[in-house]
């Protein structure tokens, strides 16, 4: 089971590139499928807050800002 965290929800403005958002788009529209009208119901930009997230949590962005030298 994974570690608890205490976390706070920040809005930011985040550099990716374009092929990281077009996967992020691509993927959620799989996972989610269309409705019955045929139109994709999913927040992409929910997805891509969850995506970052996940990615800086399991990847210990707070060892990293921790350590001075990366200023």
């Amino acid at each position: 089971m994974a570690e608890e965290k205490d976390t706070i929800e920040v809005h930011v403005n985040v550099e990716i590139t374009t092929t990281s958002l077009q996967s992020i788009v691509e993927n959620a529209k799989k996972i989610t499928g269309r409705n019955e009208k045929g139109h994709y119901r999913v927040d992409t930009a929910d997805k891509v807050s969850r995506m970052i997230s996940r990615f800086l949590l399991e990847n210990d962005f707070e060892g990293y800002v921790k350590d001075i030298t990366n200023y």
